[in-house]
């Protein structure tokens, strides 16, 4: 019954093939505010589900996990279409929640880490939606040299992609780190993948930028983000911040 419980918890917090369930409902919805409230609480549906039935979390989980985080992390580099890239690299960084939940008598620090997680993927959707709005679609490759037409969009993209692939100072960055230190008394090799996802992770997001933001400038005639836009992303990136501070005092 345990078993049966951890894998339909899989679900919510990612084991392939059951990951597939929020890759194809997160396709399938279009409306903008669905779509932030599926990535908000998606993950933190599995880990509530996870301390409600205080469920031992055995290693073969944790090793269907680092498949499931590195086989999404590999298919980042070959997706184009950016809310696809946004549900694949959040069903990797879901997956490695397994990890930090294993042996945990305190879900708390595991909540924080959904939430790293998911914040920055949120951001990167409403940006998707505003190049839908502006080009029909949000593609990378389809159209460059967004930092020459519109250099606060541009701005605003790379620092949300940053985010996103957990760079230092945002607190993905520090659950990843926190993820790999406790893995290594129990498993090298663990810590190793997770490492492995990372550096996958920033190929991805560099790909992203590079198709995006780089290159000779096309589609001048569309406007770019207002002034107050700006201020809000950048009001959620600071906040971020300031929660990777937070989070590193309470560990120290």
């Amino acid at each position: 019954m345990n078993e049966l419980s951890l894998v339909l918890i899989g679900i919510f917090i990612p084991l392939f093939p059951l990951s597939m369930i929020f890759n194809s409902v997160f396709a399938k919805v279009k409306n903008v505010g669905i779509r932030l409230l599926l990535l908000l609480a998606w993950p933190l549906t599995g880990i509530a589900l996870l301390d409600h039935l205080g469920i031992n979390i055995p290693d073969w989980i944790v090793t269907w996990s680092l498949f499931t985080a590195l086989l999404y992390a590999i298919r980042l580099l070959t997706i184009r279409e950016i809310s696809l890239w946004t549900s694949f690299i959040a069903s990797s960084a879901w997956a490695l929640l397994w990890i930090s939940l294993q042996g945990a008598d305190d879900f708390s620090r595991a909540y924080f880490y959904a939430i790293s997680f998911s914040l920055p993927l949120a951001l990167l959707i409403l940006l998707s939606d505003q190049l839908t709005q502006r080009f029909g679609a949000a593609y990378v490759g389809l159209y460059g040299g967004l930092a020459q037409t519109q250099p606060r969009l541009s701005g605003v993209l790379v620092m949300v992609i940053l985010a996103v692939v957990a760079t230092p100072i945002f607190p993905a960055f520090f659950a990843l780190m926190h993820t790999i230190i406790a893995a290594i008394p129990g498993s090298l090799g663990t810590a190793i993948s997770v490492g492995i996802v990372w550096l996958l992770w920033s190929w991805g997001g560099a790909r992203v930028i590079n198709g995006l933001i780089v290159g000779p400038a096309k589609h001048v005639d569309y406007p770019d983000i207002t002034l107050l836009q700006v201020w809000n992303y950048w009001g959620v990136l600071l906040g971020l911040f300031a929660l990777s501070i937070f989070f590193v005092g309470a560990s120290l």
